[in-house]
């Protein structure tokens, strides 16, 4: 059976976040009020590596492309050859008013697919290279909303998807701080296309808001996209998840 909260609280701390905080999630909002030092977010290389490659099976992470987060931010520590881009994304990736934006435990590992590495990737490194360079949140905003303007990030791919099937992960303080799923990122606005949310329904949406949960993005010049959510029965090793009743 599909755990709705559980999947929910994956697309409220790591990707995007859903519209209204749970009210658990608000009890924590001053727990992390700033950035921690950088070095709490920061993993040894090898580590790091391996836990990217495990957001996949490894028929297809062992042949991506894996980045991992330096001092100045992502770094590619090996080229692959398939296509795809294994990461670990940090709490920063969630929307800035997330309660956990700064929380320095989260360790989302991902494996995107060609399509997503070209529309996402860009993405996460603009922010990630902002934050580890000392910038404030308004200063991230208004370089997302710059790079958008002048064309210098990409419009979102169709096709995109995103692995999240590491049993290693670490997503949000809350329940059991992870979930096997896959995401697939989307400008379509008719989440019933999609059957999200519909009753019986294994696919969760929320949107992808760059700014908060109460601040409409498009209105800031920021595209507004939705990220599509599957929870999945098994961990990347072909082991079983717990999806909990």
């Amino acid at each position: 059976m599909i755990n709705e909260g559980r999947i929910r609280t994956v697309l409220v701390v790591l990707i995007t976040a859903i519209s209204f905080l749970a009210p658990k999630a608000a009890a924590q909002s001053d727990k992390y009020p700033s950035m921690a030092p950088v070095n709490q977010y920061l993993m040894e290389r090898t580590a790091e590596i391996l836990l990217a490659r495990s957001a996949a099976p490894d028929s297809i992470s062992s042949d991506a492309t894996v980045l991992v987060l330096g001092s100045q931010g992502y770094e590619t520590a090996i080229r692959g050859k398939n296509g795809f881009v294994c990461m670990v994304e940090r709490s920063w990736m969630a929307q800035f008013d997330s309660p956990e934006f700064w929380n320095p435990k989260v360790r989302g590992a991902e494996c995107l697919n060609r399509q997503a590495a070209r529309s996402i990737v860009p993405i996460a490194e603009l922010r990630a290279r902002m934050v580890m360079t000392g910038r404030t949140k308004a200063e991230i905003v208004s370089a997302l909303e710059a790079a958008f303007k002048n064309k210098q990030l990409p419009d979102v791919e169709s096709g995109n998807m995103v692995f999240m099937m590491s049993k290693s992960a670490y997503l949000s303080d809350q329940g059991n701080h992870n979930g096997s799923h896959l995401m697939f990122f989307n400008t379509l606005r008719d989440v019933k296309d999609w059957g999200a949310g519909a009753p019986g329904s294994p696919v969760f949406s929320s949107p992808w808001w760059f700014l908060s949960s109460q601040e409409s993005s498009h209105a800031k010049g920021l595209p507004p996209v939705f990220v599509f959510a599957v929870e999945v029965p098994k961990w990347s090793d072909g082991s079983a998840a717990h999806m909990e009743q």
